[in-house]
């Protein structure tokens, strides 16, 4: 009823209130470019992902509501689904192509909500892996601006119980909004990738080269990049098959 509609909705302000200060008492917690974010309109935030921690941390840190995928295993039990659907978070299957979880990040973004999207699709702390092409497709069909966000420092947080404890240096650096180019009829897997690839330069030049893993590149590419036109992308703003 009401009362429990109201009870979901104090779940994500309490959490990331506590969250933050278990982050000022525990470790050395900094966020730099908050003023990059939009406060309102359909925004994909794409980050890289090296712990649990790092939608927690993301929720906390950036100043407007977020919803995110996460894997459907944690959503065991009806009080953690509970707890994780009030969170913003929605199950995904990772083995598959989960067309559940597409269709509600799609009706997120139609409701000019915030949906961070981690393109790796799986955690890598040794280092960003190649990305999938999940967040071009939903870049396209919506044609939502993206905001990358670099992390550093949650690799040693293994376990969802260091949210509790987490420790050492913990550093999110928020870059600046852009788009990608329009597509000429139906992409490819080709075109795809490409896609994808320009949304992780622009994650790896906020990031220091020990965490860009497959994407060494220099900040000064990383801002070069989404402006190249690939094979089957250009600038213009040719509308979506």
């Amino acid at each position: 009823g009401a009362r429990r509609k109201q009870l979901m909705e104090w779940v994500r302000p309490t959490a990331n209130f506590l969250q933050s200060l278990t982050l000022r008492a525990f470790a050395d917690w900094q966020v730099e470019g908050r003023e990059n974010v939009p406060p309102m309109g359909p925004l994909i935030i794409v980050a890289n992902h090296q712990s649990n921690f790092d939608p927690p941390l993301l929720s906390t840190s950036l100043p407007r509501k977020t919803s995110f995928l996460a894997k459907s295993g944690i959503f065991r039990g009806p009080l953690a689904y509970w707890f994780l659907r009030s969170y913003g978070a929605f199950p995904v299957d990772r083995d598959r192509a989960d067309l559940t979880a597409y269709r509600w990040a799609l009706k997120q973004l139609d409701r000019d909500g915030a949906v961070v999207v981690f393109p790796e699709g799986t955690r890598n702390p040794g280092g960003m892996k190649k990305a999938r092409d999940g967040v071009a497709r939903l870049a396209l069909k919506t044609q939502a601006p993206l905001l990358p966000v670099g992390i550093s420092g949650t690799e040693r947080l293994g376990t969802v119980l260091r949210i509790f404890n987490p420790t050492g240096k913990i550093w999110v650096k928020i870059g600046s909004v852009f788009s990608l180019p329009s597509v000429v009829g139906t992409p490819n897997k080709e075109v795809l990738q490409s896609l994808s690839d320009m949304v992780m330069l622009r994650i790896a030049a906020l990031l220091p080269p020990s965490y860009r893993g497959t994407y060494q590149i220099t900040p000064s590419e990383a801002d070069e990049a989404p402006d190249r036109t690939e094979s089957g992308v250009q600038e213009s703003g040719a509308p979506l098959a």
